[in-house]
């Protein structure tokens, strides 16, 4: 008997860590549903225009960086084994010597900039509208 209720309990803590799990992961991205106004709590605020520009104003891409003005085109990308970005394509020299930059895709309402892979988010950006 006291070795059914452990088993019983070792099933259920499977079966929670697995829901757990499933629901972390984001469901899919429509990229239709991307254009909208994006901003940040700290201030810094990403317009994704349904004809593929879009303007940066007051963003933090990078830690420790100050926050930078620029524009240009944009473009969903999905790698399959990696995390959803949208590309950003920097117009004009915006970012100085830098032609693009990722703004990854945390769900539908939710993007993010991360310079390095292995080190925190820069700036979280929530859709307003």
């Amino acid at each position: 008997m006291i070795r059914g209720g452990t088993g019983r309990r070792w099933l259920f803590a499977v079966l929670v860590g697995c829901a757990v799990l499933v629901a972390g992961c984001s469901g899919e991205i429509d990229p239709a549903k991307l254009p909208g106004v994006y901003r940040a709590d700290g201030g810094g605020t990403i317009e994704l225009s349904a004809d593929g520009t879009f303007t940066a104003t007051g963003v933090t891409t990078s830690e420790g960086a100050e926050p930078v003005d620029f524009s240009g085109s944009w473009d969903y990308e999905d790698p399959g084994a990696s995390s959803d970005f949208v590309y950003l394509g920097v117009e004009d020299g915006g970012l100085g010597r830098t032609g693009g930059i990722q703004l990854y895709v945390d769900d539908q309402d939710t993007l993010y900039f991360r310079s390095d892979p292995d080190g925190p988010v820069t700036q979280e950006l929530d859709k307003v509208s």
